[in-house]
């Protein structure tokens, strides 16, 4: 692969990527995306070059077994009906460990609203672990590279958004944030042609409140 693309919704995501990476890098880019998977689509249709691609951020838990500050690495990103797999998640998750980043592997769900309440246990007796809002687009246009989709657990069944505890939750999750980058330069120096994408299948479908 030449080089790495990490892309990340929020302006606060992407310049905790920036400030973890290693100073004198080079082929790793990291941009914003901006919230949403219209937004994300727009950025996946100038997808171009050879770049292996990475999408991380915040993300919110949909399986009980994760908790505020927990690492997910997609197995699996579920999107519009369709499944991109992430076969080099393991590898992924080795290196997180390694670096005192232990994570979980599983798969994530993209929407196009924040999941709440009975949409997250749904989403749970379907299998998912986590949720977000900009994967699925992104790994649609990523097919064929080397695919990884990471994201730091903000909030929870137990613990949602708009808590007085999310705040800190966030302020942890942005220190992760910065241990990853290093990680992810490895993790794409480390991929190849034999972690290539499989075919993304059909096998999934949303709930009625989620993308169509």
């Amino acid at each position: 692969m030449n080089g790495l693309l990490i892309c990340a919704a929020l302006g606060i995501e992407a310049r905790a990527i920036r400030r973890g990476l290693p100073a004198h890098r080079t082929g790793t880019r990291v941009i914003a995306t901006g919230i949403g998977p219209r937004r994300a689509a727009r950025v996946a249709a100038r997808l171009g070059g050879q770049e292996a691609v990475a999408v991380v951020g915040f993300g919110g838990a949909v399986d009980r077994s994760l908790r505020p500050g927990d690492v997910l690495v997609a197995s699996e990103v579920r999107f519009g009906g369709r499944v991109h797999p992430c076969p080099s998640a393991p590898l992924l998750a080795g290196e997180l460990a390694r670096a005192g980043l232990p994570a979980k592997v599983g798969p994530l769900v993209t929407a196009d609203h924040v999941v709440r309440g009975a949409e997250r246990r749904r989403l749970a007796a379907m299998g998912a672990y986590a949720v977000d809002m900009e994967t699925g687009p992104l790994a649609r246009a990523a097919a064929g590279r080397p695919l990884a989709a990471v994201r730091v657990i903000v909030d929870t069944p137990e613990a949602p958004l708009l808590r007085p505890a999310t705040l800190a939750h966030g302020l942890a999750a942005r220190r992760t944030l910065r241990a990853i980058g290093p990680v992810l330069v490895r993790w794409a120096a480390a991929t190849g042609p034999r972690l290539t994408n499989a075919p993304e299948t059909e096998h999934f479908s949303l709930p009625k409140e989620s993308l169509p």
